[in-house]
């Protein structure tokens, strides 16, 4: 087995661990027997083009004369006359001798009287495969190995299935069958089936294969896809170990160095250090320039750096790619040791010139990256794109990142998206990851989010922690794809653990907040800080904030202030706005220097906060005068709030000689720098001419913009202007319904109870019961007393169209009444006193009165005070002095007066009296 070989194995072997959750979870699918092909199960459709080497049908036997052509050029090249070898193979391939193809294609493949061309082999290979042959099996198992290793053409792992299924059919030998188990064990090209990979697996190691025995090993080992069975896998491993050691002896530096590796720390027996240098200086000894390069590669590999190098350079020298390409990759310093820049330069040189695409890539992403060597962003591109043309995954995935974010070079998202799809297609994961991300967002391509998922959560599967980060972030903000809080802490989890900061930073800040199941603030915490000692700056002001405001944490606002101060150190550029805050929060407590501090150092949010303190008395001793200087400082540094708080000081003459004119042109001001409250308080100034020329065509335009911002105090203005046509604005029903409805919809309240009110009175918009009883019902929801008061009068009595419901109406006007609604409160005692639509309790409406009186509800105020005229036999008494009176009796002790009022209301004259009182 050559060192591609072994590459391509050791890569194998990889895919088969990252499948072995899959096959353990229960694959079906009993083998049929090893030799008995079944229907293959491809992951995609066969290429028309490749169908007839599968069509069947007939042998054709060859003659005894053909038969003798072929063994005369197999004996003259065993002979070293590779030309007369090939003169005859090639005069049989022109009269369509598949078995003349076969030999052709094997002299290609090793380089034997012709220069190698693996691509060239391949076509060989496929052209014996297009008639039935003898040679069937062993055609169909070389292009079956060549096409799932990718070599001489991309790789193809269901094409390469059918053909080692359709070698293993024909009888093509153990190593057939071993390449087909290792297929089905890891799932390539086909479902995975472990039961009969280990009988291929069984069946290859009994016929002499002794990379079977070991995979067997590993299949039983910890983890492995057959189920931990340690007295299996160590029977296994030594009888690897004993056909290696024939192998070795009889001169196979391959099986040395395997042999090595099996007794190393990670091997299949047990460590056994003497052993395994034993075999690795046997395997150098040989001088064998292959064999040099794997004993370099497993030194280095055991930590035994500078003797590894030697033999990789005695290797590179004798002419090994392969040890030049991982010399250069150790030199950049690759395998932890120190750079040296001209040696790695060097080797990666020779080895891309020499067509290795792994030498090609790592110099170019060297050069783009500036990593080692000084930075090249031409010459590497074009080293990736060398590398790209060969169907390199790792270079196109590169060359996708390099055109995504225009790294060195003009960005150009179409062209990264083409080669991360290529990428993706030749297996690159991080690829996948790339185009996932691109996909979720539009980069370079129109955003498909649903294929996005997919191939994040491909990519995310096989640990891509840039997926994962990138997909939990999706499902975190639901914005892209639907909102999955649990599966996006999941995923942050999995890209967190392996390292991603930025993914410990959103988890560590979604435990805090609590929007993420599976994390406690303690947990959110040691994230954020774990994220912040590695530098992240974004964390460290999460945690400041997180300690100013106690979101998730006791409030602390010395560490917040120490976390900003880090991240302002970091340069983020929101900390040092956040440490001002922080020194508000102080301010708060008492204490203005920290603030004040911020501000004199010419921060403009901390000048507009200290400003806006002294307006307030915040912390401060209140003062206009010091709230005008530091808003002044502040909106002559460009901050918009600054500027919107001195117009409305100007225009309410807060503290400040009130200057409607100036008060509007800092709002102007305000406004033109994107605040959007200013518009709304702009545009009211405007269309109503508070103290200036009305325009109210403009100030209703502003209103608009601010209400289409989300100003819910703009909407209700402009509503209400149009719903009443009071004001400079002409009444407009449609705008105000279509205003205020869709400020209700987006859940103010006020706007539905101003909605409900009036489509129950007919108030600027028609009477429409069912309207007014859906807006009134979704404003009580929200805890308007008003909404509940009017909804519950309706309902009770079955008024203005809505159908009476006594039960539900008597329950709002009650959770109106607990909220202190006086009339609500009066509409109770009045119905308690009738007992019409609830049960008379005079107690109880004693008790509503009164507390409605005590808020001067007219109407309460007004049935007591008739009451006590009733009692005392004076129906045509002297109003004025009942209510004086009732004023006397509300302003003694609350109980006496409670009393006093029960009393009253005992008489059932009186309290008809009362209940049949009107008022506002």
């Amino acid at each position: 087995m050559t060192r591609t070989d072994r590459r391509s194995a050791a890569r194998r072997r990889l895919f088969a661990s990252a499948a072995a959750v899959a096959l353990l979870a229960g694959c079906a699918g009993a083998g049929t027997g090893v030799d008995a092909p079944r229907a293959p199960q491809e992951a995609r459709q066969l290429d028309p083009a490749y169908e007839d080497w599968f069509d069947g049908g007939r042998v054709i036997e060859m003659d005894s004369i053909a038969w003798d052509r072929v063994k005369n050029a197999r004996r003259a090249r065993e002979s070293g006359d590779t030309q007369r070898a090939l003169s005859i193979l090639t005069g049989m391939a022109d009269d369509e001798y598949p078995i003349a193809y076969y030999e052709l294609g094997k002299m290609y493949e090793r380089g034997e009287g012709v220069p190698q061309d693996v691509a060239r082999a391949a076509d060989l290979y496929g052209a014996a495969l297009r008639r039935p042959s003898p040679i069937q099996g062993q055609a169909s198992f070389k292009l079956g190995r060549m096409f799932r290793d990718g070599e001489g053409m991309p790789e193809n792992a269901p094409l390469a299935y059918r053909l080692l299924r359709q070698a293993v059919a024909e009888g093509a030998g153990p190593d057939a069958r071993a390449e087909l188990a290792a297929m089905l064990a890891a799932g390539e090209g086909v479902e995975p089936n472990p039961k009969e990979a280990a009988d291929l697996y069984r069946a290859a190691a009994t016929a002499g294969n002794a990379d079977a025995l070991r995979a067997l090993a590993a299949a039983h080992g910890p983890g492995g896809w057959l189920g931990e069975d340690p007295q299996r896998s160590g029977d296994y491993a030594r009888h690897y170990a004993q056909a290696l050691e024939k192998q070795a002896r009889q001169g196979d530096t391959d099986a040395m160095v395997k042999l090595a590796r099996l007794y190393s720390e990670d091997g299949l027996l047990p460590a056994d250090p003497q052993r395994s240098r034993r075999w690795l200086s046997a395997a150098a000894e040989a001088g064998d320039a292959d064999a040099l390069g794997e004993a370099g590669e497993a030194l280095i590999a055991r930590g035994e750096r500078q003797r590894g190098l030697d033999l990789l350079q005695r290797a590179a020298e004798a002419g090994d790619v392969e040890s030049m390409t991982h010399l250069g990759k150790a030199y950049l310093g690759g395998d932890g040791g120190p750079a040296r820049p001209q040696q790695a330069e060097r080797w990666l040189t020779r080895a891309a010139e020499q067509g290795d695409a792994n030498a090609a890539v790592a110099l170019g992403r060297a050069y783009v990256e500036g990593r080692a060597l000084p930075r090249d962003t031409a010459r590497g591109v074009a080293l990736l794109e060398q590398g790209a043309t060969q169907g390199d995954a790792l270079a196109l995935a590169a060359l996708g990142d390099i055109y995504l974010d225009g790294e060195g070079v003009p960005a150009n998202p179409t062209k990264a998206v083409s080669y991360l799809q290529r990428g993706h297609e030749a297996g690159s994961d991080y690829a996948t990851a790339q185009l996932g991300e691109a996909l979720l967002h539009g980069k370079g391509t129109a955003a498909d989010p649903q294929r996005a998922e997919s191939l994040l959560t491909q990519a995310a599967r096989a640990g891509q922690g840039s997926a994962a980060l990138e997909l939990g972030t999706a499902y975190l903000e639901g914005e892209a794809l639907p909102r999955q809080p649990r599966r996006a802490a999941e995923l942050l989890r999995q890209a967190a653990q392996a390292g991603n900061v930025t993914a410990k930073t959103k988890l560590g800040a979604a435990y805090l907040d609590g929007t993420v199941p599976g994390g406690s603030p303690s947990r959110g915490v040691a994230l954020l800080e774990d994220a912040a000692t590695a530098g992240d700056d974004y964390a460290m002001v999460v945690l400041g904030r997180a300690y100013r405001k106690g979101t998730g944490v006791e409030t602390d606002l010395a560490q917040a202030e120490y976390w900003l101060n880090k991240a302002k150190a970091a340069g983020h550029p929101s900390a040092q706005d956040a440490l001002a805050r922080t020194y508000f929060a102080r301010a708060e407590g008492g204490s203005i220097g920290e603030i004040r501090k911020a501000a004199e150092m010419g921060h403009a949010g901390s000048m507009a906060d200290l400003g806006r303190a002294y307006l307030a008395g915040q912390g401060v001793e209140r003062s206009p005068q010091q709230a005008e200087r530091w808003l002044k400082k502040a909106s002559a540094e460009g901050h918009a709030g600054a500027a919107a708080t001195l117009g409305r000081m100007y225009l309410e003459g807060d503290g400040v000689t009130r200057d409607p004119q100036q008060g509007v042109d800092f709002l102007k001001t305000a406004v033109a720098r994107g605040h959007a409250g200013a518009r709304g308080d702009l545009g009211e100034v405007l269309l109503t001419g508070n103290g200036v020329p009305a325009e109210p065509e403009r100030g209703a335009a502003l209103l608009q913009q601010a209400a289409d911002a989300g100003s819910t105090a703009a909407r209700l203005i402009l509503g209400e202007a149009y719903l009443t046509g009071k004001g400079p604005l002409p009444q407009d029903r449609e705008k105000a319904r279509a205003i205020l409805t869709a400020a209700a919809e987006a859940g103010e309240p006020y706007a539905a109870q101003l909605l409900g009110e009036s489509y129950l009175e007919g108030r600027g918009l028609e009477q429409d019961p069912e309207q007014a009883r859906k807006w009134l019902a979704r404003a009580a929801e929200a805890g308007q007393a008003s909404a509940m008061n009017e909804l519950g009068r309706a309902l009770l009595r079955g008024e203005n169209g809505i159908p009476q419901d006594t039960a539900r109406g008597a329950e709002l006007l009650r959770a109106a009444a607990e909220q202190g609604h006086a009339g609500a409160q009066t509409t109770l005692g009045r119905e308690y006193l009738r007992g019409r639509y609830v049960e008379e309790n005079r107690p109880k409406a004693v008790e509503y009165f009164f507390s409605a009186a005590r808020q001067g509800h007219p109407s309460a105020r007004l049935a007591l005070a008739k009451a006590y005229l009733q009692a005392n036999g004076l129906p045509r008494a002297n109003q004025e002095q009942a209510l004086l009176w009732l004023n006397q009796v509300m302003e003694s002790d609350s109980r006496i007066a409670l009393q006093t009022l029960r009393d009253l209301l005992a008489d059932t004259q009186t309290a008809e009296a009362a209940a049949a009182a009107e008022g506002g």
